[in-house]
């Protein structure tokens, strides 16, 4: 067996050149590495959401801790940590009354009350964005959480407070949808029928239905529960929170600012020593499930400069996965296009082609689909395919001390695949990234030619660039950590419009 290696934890960068390994010590110590001067916030919510929105903005403008937990560093205020306004009293609110929730919410259909809590929600934004003259920067939509309870998947509403029937059957729906309706006395009756059947065109999942409805008009959006900011007013029978979050208030604080700064428009870090003119491809692909084809699949491609930018491209949906072997596979026409969407993109953003291209999957590529993007990729740009997927093939424990193996241990199978740690015992914070013995990811370079070294070093600073959790490191490279959550928000519906938009959008 070969010897383990050790990959030194990456740098970041931030304010004034300086780096470290930890977002939070960076922000905190130096100060986002690109400077905004406020967030102008908008809110929609009921009065009562935006009391406690108001109310959570205010107290983040103070130090928050997190009570017995080291692990987790104290948030000393937004202020102090990004050095711009985020006030209370400087927003825009639209409000959601609770009447109009109570109007859709207790329909007994859940794509019908998703899509008209969704629709409502919506409405009211993209009016403001249209009619207002003062600019937004961010939106934020609070929920209550009976919209969160009843507006998922398989969620299902008591029989006590349905008080509107569903009007037709989810396989009726379907049929409804591919065989429309054609009734010579069409009345308001068979209106509502039809109405309500396209409603199962869109996912019964709020969060991602609202994200994939406002794609086409580039609004950025942050939605949080109400009990995620005033956790501690909901509480159960016995008077204790239903969401104790004690133990990571600071850390809740940190993660809700620092998204609110990069949607913003804000830089908080990026890359401290990766290599200049590298861009990096996560490939997307979800299975549609409203297709009556099982081989339908919608495949996205998220790309990352060295500068920490992210932006998605929606491609084309077709037939890609493959039932008995579980993989996606592009037609070599599609996989041109996506791949050019993005080579395009690169050029457009730096002036020239990149030096290397690495693609992330976490299927192998075949032929067919690589010849496809190696045909259109510049003679002078390297292009590597990498297979990334978790496993529990291997399991290593350390034979002395209570702590389980590093992050950024690496065994190395050969010059072309290894199995890297990229959670384990961090020395930094005197803990695990991991509450169970961890498992590593097995790395493969697929097709193309790079070093298995460099591989490994690229992928684990990838897992430092997750905007949305500030967090020391995620356990998998951002190329692909959001990839299952993007197939989702681009499958929500069958009519999503997508053009070549920011990350942020996304997440």
């Amino acid at each position: 067996m070969n010897d383990l290696i050790y990959i030194e934890e990456p740098n970041i960068l931030f304010a004034h050149g300086q780096k470290c390994t930890d977002a939070r010590d960076g922000l905190a110590l130096f100060g986002p590495l690109n400077q905004i001067y406020g967030i102008k916030s908008g809110v929609i919510a009921t009065q009562n959401g935006l009391r406690i929105f108001k109310k959570y903005l205010n107290q983040i403008q103070k130090p928050i801790y997190n009570q017995n937990n080291i692990t987790r560093p104290m948030f000393p205020g937004f202020e102090a940590v990004f050095g711009c306004k985020w006030e209370s009293q400087n927003v825009i609110f639209k409000e959601v009354t609770d009447e109009e929730i109570r109007k859709y919410l207790y329909n007994a259909s859940t794509h019908k009350r998703t899509y008209d809590l969704v629709t409502l929600f919506i409405d009211k934004i993209i009016a403001a964005n249209k009619n207002d003259e003062e600019r937004v920067d961010l939106w934020f939509v609070i929920v209550p959480d009976e919209i969160y309870k009843y507006c998922r998947p398989n969620s299902t509403l008591p029989k006590e407070l349905v008080q509107t029937k569903s009007l037709i059957s989810k396989s009726k729906a379907k049929n409804f949808h591919y065989t429309p309706t054609l009734f010579e006395d069409y009345n308001q009756e068979l209106q509502e029928v039809e109405n309500e059947a396209k409603t199962y065109n869109y996912d019964a999942q709020f969060h991602d239905q609202l994200k994939a409805r406002l794609l086409q008009y580039t609004i950025p959006t942050q939605i949080l529960r109400e009990s995620t900011l005033a956790w501690r007013e909901f509480k159960n029978t016995f008077g204790a929170p239903i969401r104790n979050f004690e133990k990571i208030e600071g850390h809740l604080a940190w993660t809700i600012s620092t998204a609110a700064y990069y949607k913003a428009g804000g830089k908080p870090w990026k890359l401290g020593d990766i290599r200049p003119g590298v861009c990096y491809l996560g490939l997307v692909y979800k299975k549609i499930e409203k297709s009556k084809n099982s081989k339908n699949a919608c495949c996205a491609a998220q790309m990352f400069l060295d500068n920490g930018d992210g932006t998605v491209f929606k491609g084309e949906v077709g037939p890609w996965y493959n039932p008995e072997k579980g993989e996606y596979h592009l037609k070599p026409k599609e996989a041109k296009a996506l791949l050019t969407q993005a080579l395009e993109s690169y050029k457009e953003q730096n002036g020239s082609y990149p030096k290397e291209i690495f693609i992330h999957a976490k299927t192998r590529f075949n032929n067919q689909e690589w010849d496809a993007f190696k045909e259109i990729t510049p003679k002078d740009t390297n292009l590597v395919g990498v297979t990334i997927t978790k496993t529990k093939t291997l399991k290593l424990y350390r034979s002395e001390g209570a702590y389980p193996i590093m992050r950024g241990n690496a065994y190395v199978v050969n010059e072309r695949s290894a199995f890297l740690w990229t959670v384990g015992f961090v020395p930094k914070i005197q803990s695990t990234l991991s509450m169970e013995v961890p498992n590593p990811i097995f790395i493969e370079i697929n097709k193309g030619e790079s070093d298995i070294n460099q591989v490994l070093k690229d992928i684990l600073a990838l897992t430092k660039l997750n905007y949305n959790a500030c967090i020391y490191a995620d356990g998998e490279p951002v190329t692909l950590r959001f990839a299952d959550k993007i197939g989702e928000i681009l499958t929500a519906s069958t009519k999503i419009k997508a053009p070549p938009l920011a990350f942020k959008y996304y997440i």
